[in-house]
């Protein structure tokens, strides 16, 4: 097979929550393990960072890596989901994987993955490792994909443990509290090992602070990080909570003996989408109309992205929305302005909310605007439409972000 070919067979003979959602989702870790041991537990040959959370985790990876590639540590990158190509997900120095070690990885385990019938993502957690691992890195900032104590990636002993915040997310698989959701991603936590928490809540803290100490683990609240805060490239006003983590972290690293200067870090967070790739998150793609798009999907990451673009200047605001169908609209809709035009339209994905079913509850929420057959139709529209004075917006969903960038 080639590339093509074999990411074909990936996306459609393997399981993958990204597309399908609740079908992919695995309650235990026992095929990650039998898999990491087939290929001889790659993860046991490199250093890591393990970062989970519900929000941040995404931007936090990318700032870390982007500072200890500065300090000259060759670093591994490991996120999801990816937004044009799958290579995305696995990166060294900010260099996607090959195509041909793609290709390659899969014929030759391809009757393995199918015999234990592996899910998409613990078949590409496999992939990332034994890259990782074969071409030596420094380190590896790894990124949860869902949740944290299931989670295919939690079977690495990291450096330092990550949780960047908590909000309500994937209430079907992690719980519908905030504690609850918090008892799942404080699994990602181990014995001995640090752990850095960025938000907190009086509940969650209280949860994470128990999960530490049963493990004989230093927990920092990265909230209370009083070192200077530097800038970085990512603008999005939420990136501030994520500046400080990733800065606790980096405190935390250095205490254990590794090399990071403060010029490695001031370049570093400067330079995170230069260097590593980063893209969608309060990403200004042209000016006149100004166009922001933005991959956050969820009720705490829209606060927050929704609070700012009000504070954008213009003199009418255009919105291209669509989400995915397991979205709780009640809670999601009611965050986005009225004042808007809206551009309704379905991720091209099978989880994809149909755009008659958004456009109906969109107007339930006074959100008036008109559907289409396209997300591109949509952002096609909005373009012609406004004005140079004007800001379109587009996001909802990765998937949403994914076909316009």
């Amino acid at each position: 097979m080639n590339y093509s070919e074999t990411l074909d067979w990936m996306f459609s003979q393997l399981p993958m929550y990204q597309r399908q959602g609740s079908s992919a989702y695995k309650a235990d870790l026992h095929n990650t393990i039998q898999l990491a041991k087939y290929l001889q537990n790659p993860e046991t040959k490199f250093k890591s960072i393990h970062v989970g959370g519900t929000n941040g985790k995404g931007s936090t990876s990318h700032m870390l890596a982007s500072v200890l590639q500065k300090a000259g540590y060759k670093v591994g990158l490991y996120t999801s989901p990816h937004l044009k190509d799958f290579r995305e997900r696995i990166k060294i120095d900010g260099v996607e994987i090959e195509e041909d070690y793609v290709v390659d990885f899969i014929e030759q385990h391809k009757a393995y993955f199918e015999e234990n019938q592996l899910s998409f993502f613990e078949m590409t957690v496999g992939l990332a490792f034994e890259y990782f691992a074969t071409l030596k890195v420094d380190i590896a900032i790894i990124e949860v994909g869902l949740g944290g104590r299931l989670d295919s990636t939690n079977i690495i002993v990291p450096e330092v443990s990550i949780i960047t915040n908590i909000g309500l997310d994937h209430v079907k698989f992690l719980g519908d509290t905030l504690e609850k959701i918090a008892n799942e991603k404080a699994g990602i936590i181990k014995e001995n090992v640090p752990v850095v928490v960025g938000r907190t809540t009086v509940d969650t803290k209280k949860v994470f602070e128990n999960k530490a100490a049963s493990c004989s683990s230093v927990l920092y609240n990265a909230s209370g990080y009083a070192g200077f805060l530097y800038s970085s490239d990512l603008k999005g006003e939420y990136q501030n909570e994520n500046i400080k983590t990733t800065l606790q972290t980096i405190s935390v690293l250095k205490d254990q003996g590794w090399l990071i200067s403060e010029l490695a870090i001031q370049n570093g967070l400067a330079n995170v989408s230069k260097t590593t790739g980063l893209l969608g998150r309060w990403q200004v793609l042209q000016q006149r109309p100004k166009v922001i798009c933005d991959t956050a999907h969820n009720e705490d990451g829209l606060t927050y992205v929704m609070r700012q673009l009000l504070k954008e200047e213009y003199d009418s605001l255009h919105i291209v929305l669509g989400v995915v169908n397991d979205k709780d609209l009640s809670k999601i809709l009611t965050l986005f302005p009225t004042e808007a035009q809206y551009y309704f339209a379905k991720p091209d994905i099978s989880r994809g909310l149909e755009v008659e079913e958004l456009e109906k509850n969109a107007k339930k929420n006074n959100l008036i605007g008109e559907g289409f057959s396209s997300v591109k139709k949509a952002y096609k529209a909005a373009l012609q439409r406004a004005t140079e004075r004007d800001v379109v917006y587009v996001g909802g969903s990765t998937f949403v972000v994914a076909e316009i960038i």
